[in-house]
């Protein structure tokens, strides 16, 4: 017996990409993998064919790729992206205008006061504020505002002079600690133990207490000698983190030496927990300054310090406040903005912050 087959069943089946339809309002959707699937004015087949014929490119594969990349958003890095963060957060702006201000005054004092902070007339010895004398006077007869606007010089100079020798120190030594490793690690790791052993403060005063004189320039350095351990440590397993990576491992292999790869991949990869501690070291410096002044081992007269004032104040904190009040308003307000700025850049800058 016979059976007769429908022509629709002897035909070839439809094919699916030539039903394939993109939806409404999208462009439609390719599935062709040769030019020649690709219709004459279409214009994924122009940039096909024209990757076909174009001897530099012989791998190009995909014809549909380049046009498909170039709607992608480009990438951004870390700092850029972290500036996105930082420009929307009060918290950054409210600090960034405080340091700002301060260290404006630091510079230029003149533009704040006329008044020269060392004359002084005994007569006027101990007034309280008035529209002559904003913030008084001290004890000497000497202008309390003009000699706050001017402690703000020492404060901030040997804040960011600790801080930058502090922070170039930890930076070479943890490199080196973390990069190479083995026994100049140990060494390193052992002077660092050494330093964690020996109190800040109390440090600070035996050492200060070795100089006949004390100035900006002594204190400085003590505090130099004294105050990179911690970031010296932060900066080594930052180090050994980065070292793992495999942009290293690549670096090495194209043949480049130790010290590119640490200047070049390691330290610019390692930076950001640097930055962030070191903006807040900022600020723990100019307190530490102001306590061993007010200790009596810090800065010495004729020097203009908020420490020095705060520790003048201390005998006549009732019958005189004022001599406590501002110097003391105007040292947290630093302190406070630089630890304020440190906490903005440790969100912006730390991806599991955000």
């Amino acid at each position: 017996m016979a059976y007769s087959t429908p022509e629709s069943a002897m035909s070839e089946p439809p094919d699916d990409r030539s039903s394939d339809t993109a939806p409404s309002g999208t462009d439609p959707i390719l599935y062709a993998d040769t030019v020649d699937e690709y219709g004459p004015g279409d214009v994924v087949a122009d940039h096909a064919a024209a990757a076909a014929n174009d001897p530099q490119q012989p791998f190009r594969q995909t014809p549909g790729l380049d046009v498909a990349m170039e709607g992608l958003p480009r990438t951004t890095s870390l700092w850029s992206d972290a500036w996105r963060q930082l420009r929307r957060r009060p918290m950054f702006v409210v600090s960034a205008a405080l340091i700002l201000l301060l260290i404006v005054m630091a510079l230029f004092p003149s533009i704040f006061t006329s008044i020269d902070p060392r004359a002084c007339d005994l007569g006027d010895s101990l007034l309280t504020p008035s529209t002559d004398h904003w913030f008084g006077t001290d004890i000497q007869g000497c202008d309390y505002y003009a000699r706050t606007i001017y402690g703000a010089r020492v404060s901030i100079t040997i804040g960011l002079t600790v801080t930058i020798f502090a922070t170039l120190i930890a930076l070479i030594g943890g490199s080196i600690s973390g990069f190479y490793g083995g026994w100049v690690d140990s060494v390193i790791a052992r002077l660092t133990d050494i330093m964690f052993v020996i109190p800040f403060i109390l440090g600070s005063i035996v050492i200060l207490s070795l100089f006949p004189t004390r100035g900006v320039g002594q204190v400085s350095l003590v505090l130099i000698l004294l105050g990179w351990a911690t970031m010296l440590r932060l900066v080594r397993a930052a180090v050994l983190t980065a070292k793992s990576h495999d942009y290293v491992d690549a670096a090495r292999a194209m043949g480049a030496t130790n010290r590119r790869i640490i200047t070049k991949h390691i330290l610019p990869n390692s930076m950001a927990p640097v930055i962030v501690y070191a903006t807040i070291t900022v600020g723990v410096v100019i307190s530490a300054e102001a306590a061993l002044s007010f200790l009596g081992v810090g800065l010495q007269l004729p020097a203009i310090s908020w420490g020095l004032m705060i520790s003048t104040a201390q005998t006549r904190i009732i019958s005189a406040p004022h001599l406590l009040l501002f110097p003391g308003l105007f040292l947290s307000v630093t302190v406070f903005s630089f630890i304020l700025m440190g906490d903005a850049l440790r969100d912006a800058l730390d991806p599991k912050l955000r």
